[in-house]
């Protein structure tokens, strides 16, 4: 099953802090507490272009989804893309901009589901699934709102 979903963080946060904290995905652990855990398999360019970083992710609902992302694009303080494998298969980005004291950091996620189970139950539970995963970004903005010391001014979800 398909989905396709984009949040936006709305931060009052300088544009590199925000960048800085989303770059460094294996200290997420320590603040967004969906992340049980990441690691890194390869380390990629000065970029983190060929980076391959494991992730395992605990939602609301009681399963596990692990998958790895090979980072395929990076430009400084503008965009970083990824290729998934495992549990989901697709692609996600993460993108940035600033208006002034503003930073709008915007997570796009393009992916299809890949255990039979998943898939079965999508036909029944995909409104399920999408207020599991909207559920796991809202906590991301508040919680690194939080690291930052900075005010989350809005969540936006598509």
């Amino acid at each position: 099953m398909e989905y396709r979903s984009v949040t936006t963080w709305s931060i009052e946060a300088p544009i590199e802090t925000v960048c800085e904290a989303i770059s460094l995905s294996l200290d997420w652990p320590q603040w967004w507490r969906n992340v049980e855990s990441v690691e890194e398999l390869a380390p990629g360019d000065v970029r983190g272009v060929g980076s391959v970083r494991r992730y395992t992710w605990r939602g609301r609902l009681p399963f596990r989804l692990r998958f790895d992302i090979r980072v395929v694009h990076a430009e400084l303080l503008k965009v970083v893309e990824g290729v998934a494998s495992g549990d989901v298969e697709g692609r996600g980005s993460w993108s940035f901009t600033t208006d002034g004291t503003v930073t709008r950091a915007r997570f796009e996620w393009r992916v299809r589901t890949t255990p039979v189970w998943m898939n079965l139950l999508a036909l029944f539970a995909r409104p399920v699934f999408k207020w599991n995963h909207d559920g796991v970004m809202r906590r991301g903005g508040e919680a690194l709102a939080r690291r930052l010391n900075a005010r989350l001014l809005g969540i936006v979800q598509e």
